[in-house]
């Protein structure tokens, strides 16, 4: 079944143009590796179109840009992972200097494992919205 987890909508002091132009190219965020603190995240590796790390005890994943539409979405899908899915961030403007970012990620699970991971996913999500509405833009 079809699954959606959405972050929550992201205010940022950014406009939607400068934070496209740095979301839009995953080699702008090598500054990503000091910001994550967790122990279970390894080999976080960015290029322009893909993102590969190794996360326990998922093992390792890479995400690769499917779909870019300036300045307010970048898709993705996972190439290597346990589980198929499509990530994607949207971002809308509210001002010459602001603009709102959310993130989606569709997957298709079954109830059982739907009920063991939705809660981690919800949690995940949110989590990468905190860190990439902390990134400067300038």
């Amino acid at each position: 079944m079809e699954t959606k987890y959405e972050s929550e909508v992201k205010h940022l002091h950014y406009s939607q143009q400068q934070v496209y132009a740095k979301l839009s190219d995953f080699s702008h965020l090598q500054s990503l590796k000091e910001r994550v603190d967790d122990q279970r995240l390894q080999s976080l590796e960015f290029e322009p179109d893909t993102i590969s790390f190794d996360i326990a005890p998922v093992g390792a994943m890479r995400l690769c840009v499917v779909e870019r539409e300036e300045p307010k979405l970048v898709k993705m899908e996972a190439e290597q992972s346990p589980l198929p899915f499509t990530f994607w961030i949207q971002l809308l403007p509210t001002g010459d200097n602001s603009s709102k970012m959310k993130l989606t990620l569709q997957t298709d699970l079954n109830p059982f494992i739907r009920t063991m991971v939705g809660g981690k996913l919800q949690e995940a999500i949110n989590k990468m919205a905190d860190t990439l509405a902390a990134l400067p833009y300038e």
